[in-house]
């Protein structure tokens, strides 16, 4: 039997898979605005303890039960937060207060990040054969023009006050000439304080990437979030002919998906 000329053409459903990320991303969504409702009217131990074993949970239904992403959350709630705060003199004047706060904000960006990966793997699956529309939202319409960074002969001590001082996770490195690297505040926790080095005397350029991976402005936002799971960072430079003019982070590209301007 032939179909009508004018008979509308048929949907093709989505596959479970897609369907599966679209419900995930919710769950994952509504926990982190869950999150926000506890943090903003001040929550109990109490309540956060079983908020945590609820995200807990739900991370390892959805990522898996040895998903590095689940011990992300577990290190943000004891570990990586003072880890931080230990390299800054902010946290001996401001005591517990500062450690509970960083550990509030690691909580947040590992909850992000979950988000971040599921929705670039929905991306990827809509547009991984597809040709980018020359109207299609670009990185500079997203990125922050604050640049902030450090000599590479600075101390690991004077990079924590820095990332605590502007509430950003990465530096870039520099030699008083040109950038040479990038410091975050993961390779901070995670490589510097875990390896027992001093942050007052251990230098930056000793623990920073030397690597800096950088997309230019007028890129579709689609390839920073491809470049970012590729190289499993959360920071991108910006640039401009080849001249860093900003910088692109995670949260920069949930607010894209979030249609946030």
């Amino acid at each position: 039997m032939k179909t009508p000329r004018n008979a509308p053409a048929r949907m093709k459903p989505r596959s479970g898979r897609g369907v599966l990320l679209d419900r995930n991303i919710e769950r994952l969504k509504k926990q982190l605005a869950y999150f926000d409702a506890l943090v903003s009217r001040g929550a109990t131990d109490t309540v956060l303890a079983e908020f945590d074993g609820a995200t807990e949970r739900l991370i390892g239904a959805v990522f898996g039960e040895v998903a590095d992403r689940l011990d992300a959350y577990e290190f943000a709630r004891h570990g990586e937060a003072e880890n931080i705060l230990n390299l800054s003199d902010d946290a001996q004047e401001d005591g517990t207060l500062d450690v509970e706060r960083e550990s509030l904000r690691q909580r947040r960006r590992v909850l992000e990040s979950c988000i971040w990966d599921l929705e670039a793997r929905r991306m990827a699956s809509v547009h991984g054969s597809l040709s980018v529309s020359k109207d299609a939202p670009r990185v500079s319409n997203y990125m922050s023009e604050n640049v902030r960074s450090i000599h590479m002969d600075a101390t690991l001590k004077e990079a924590g006050k820095l990332l605590q001082k502007y509430k950003i996770g990465l530096l870039f490195v520099d030699d008083d000439k040109r950038y040479v690297g990038v410091i975050t505040e993961s390779g901070l926790s995670r490589n510097a304080v875990a390896r027992g080095l001093d942050p007052t005397t251990t230098l930056v350029k000793s623990c920073m990437n030397r690597k800096i991976i950088s997309i230019e402005d007028d890129e579709p936002i689609i390839d920073a979030v491809k470049l970012m799971k590729e190289h499993a960072i959360r920071h991108l430079a910006v640039t401009k002919d080849n001249t860093v003019i900003g910088i692109i982070s995670v949260s920069d590209i949930l607010r894209y998906y979030s249609g946030v301007e």
